[in-house]
């Protein structure tokens, strides 16, 4: 595999960053990862840092050195992270369970795969156009969609943080899945949270990656993204990836879209060895503590231990 990539994460006018990435890779296979803890629950941040770590470590486990079924993988990983967010708010007796949108892509063959659940965005860009862009589970994108919000009013619509689909919540998140997509050479996968997309259009981004490699024009597409929002700035995270392999003819699988509500099944009952901790924010040795408790807990009652 040969491609370039870019990722940086900024705090905005916020008093700490909710936002999580990551990306791994293998010999044959990578992934991307986009995480936005929800402010107006309790712990945002651990959700997302859960979510992503539980998504990058199962890759990590099973692209030996590609993953046999990348959609089913994504499926069931991100369900998964949204059990372990669940389960490790019941451990800690947490008032109300923490919350995230979530957003990954999986390359592999020069096909890329994508799932995500609430407004994180992933967009697919060639030759200064967006070929593909997810679309938010929120309720401004609703409206857009009955044709009474114009697009272009989106990031300062009153609503615009209404979210109806995330891990975390009391009810099963549906995961929406892209279709196949093959990448040719010079195609960019962008992966964000709404700090950066709710004040810049689609056309912006577009031309700032038309005529910057992403090493430049990401950086300025987030100072831009700050400018415009000013004191209202929301976190801003990005993940960027530039393919840089020539594209090889190979039939072109035009699968739907795909909505895959998942099952109910519960992860296995977790120990409470580890108590809420208010509404204060954790730091990230807090963060990590707690989820190598609850992975403590996954192994003993894998391996049946009391």
């Amino acid at each position: 595999m040969n491609f370039s990539i870019f990722r940086e994460s900024r705090r905005g006018a916020r008093k700490s960053n909710q936002d999580r990435m990551a990306d791994s890779r293998s010999r044959d296979a990578l992934i991307m990862v986009v995480a936005d803890g929800m402010g107006g629950h309790l712990h945002g941040e651990v959700a997302a840092q859960i979510a992503v770590k539980y998504i990058i470590e199962a890759f990590e486990r099973e692209a030996k050195p590609s993953l046999p079924d990348p959609f089913q993988f994504l499926s069931m990983q991100v369900m998964g992270a949204h059990r372990a967010i669940v389960d490790y708010a019941a451990a800690g007796g947490l008032p109300e369970t923490p919350r995230t949108t979530c957003v990954t892509c999986v390359v592999q063959d020069n096909t890329a795969y994508w799932a995500h659940v609430g407004d994180s965005r992933l967009y697919h860009i060639r030759d200064g156009r967006i070929l593909a862009q997810t679309k938010d589970h929120s309720r401004v994108q609703q409206l857009i969609d009955q044709g009474r919000v114009r697009e272009e009013a989106f990031g300062a619509h009153p609503d615009r943080n209404k979210i109806f689909n995330c891990l975390g919540s009391h009810e099963l998140p549906t995961v929406e899945l892209s279709g196949k997509t093959l990448l040719h050479a010079g195609d960019t996968l962008l992966l964000c949270t709404d700090g950066l997309w709710g004040p810049l259009s689609g056309k912006h981004i577009t031309a700032a990656l038309l005529n910057s490699p992403i090493a430049t024009a990401v950086p300025n597409l987030l100072g831009e993204a700050e400018r415009r929002s000013g004191r209202q700035c929301d976190n801003l995270t990005v993940i960027a990836l530039t393919w840089e392999e020539d594209f090889q003819a190979v039939r072109q699988v035009q699968d739907p879209a795909r909505k895959m509500p998942l099952d109910s099944a519960s992860a296995p009952a977790q120990s409470p060895g580890f108590a809420g901790e208010g509404a204060r924010e954790l730091s990230d040795e807090e963060i990590e503590r707690a989820i190598e408790e609850l992975r403590g807990a996954f192994r003993r009652n894998t391996n049946g231990e009391t």
